[in-house]
C-alpha cells in the first residue's frame, strides 16, 4: 500500500523544514562560534533539507500546483519555526506573532480554495 501523494509531500516539507530552521537559526544560540564555522555547519544542515525538499516538491507537483506547494512550504516554515522558537531559542510568540500568522493562514486559505 502505497501512501497518498499529499501525505509524502507535507511529510518531506515538515521533515526539510526540521533541518532548514535548524540551518538558518541554530546557530544562534553560539555567538562565540566563528561566522566561517557556523555557515559551513549550516551548509551541512542544509543538504539534509535539500534531499528531502526536492523530491517533496517532484512527488507532490502535479497534485498540487507550484504556488500550493510554495504556499504548504510557507505555513509550514512558520509553524516549525514558532515551534523552534519557543522551545530552543526560548523565544516567546507574542499577540502580534499570531495575527501575521493568522494572516498567512488567510492568505493559504484564498490560495487553496476553489472559486466558482
Amino acid at each position: 500500500m502505497s501512501l497518498p501523494v499529499p501525505l509524502i509531500t507535507i511529510g518531506l516539507l515538515l521533515a526539510s523544514n526540521v533541518f532548514m530552521t535548524f540551518a538558518w537559526y541554530g546557530h544562534l544560540k553560539f555567538k562565540t562560534t566563528s561566522l566561517v564555522t557556523v555557515i559551513l555547519v549550516s551548509w551541512g544542515i542544509a543538504l539534509f533539507e535539500y534531499t528531502l525538499m526536492v523530491p517533496a516538491n517532484r512527488i507532490g507537483h502535479g497534485h498540487f500546483s507550484a504556488a500550493e506547494l510554495k504556499t504548504i512550504q510557507e505555513v509550514i516554515t512558520l509553524s516549525v519555526f514558532a515551534v523552534f522558537s519557543v522551545l530552543y531559542l526560548k523565544e516567546p510568540l507574542t499577540w502580534n506573532h499570531l495575527v501575521g500568522f493568522g494572516f498567512i493562514a488567510t492568505g493559504a486559505f484564498f490560495i487553496f480554495h476553489k472559486w466558482a
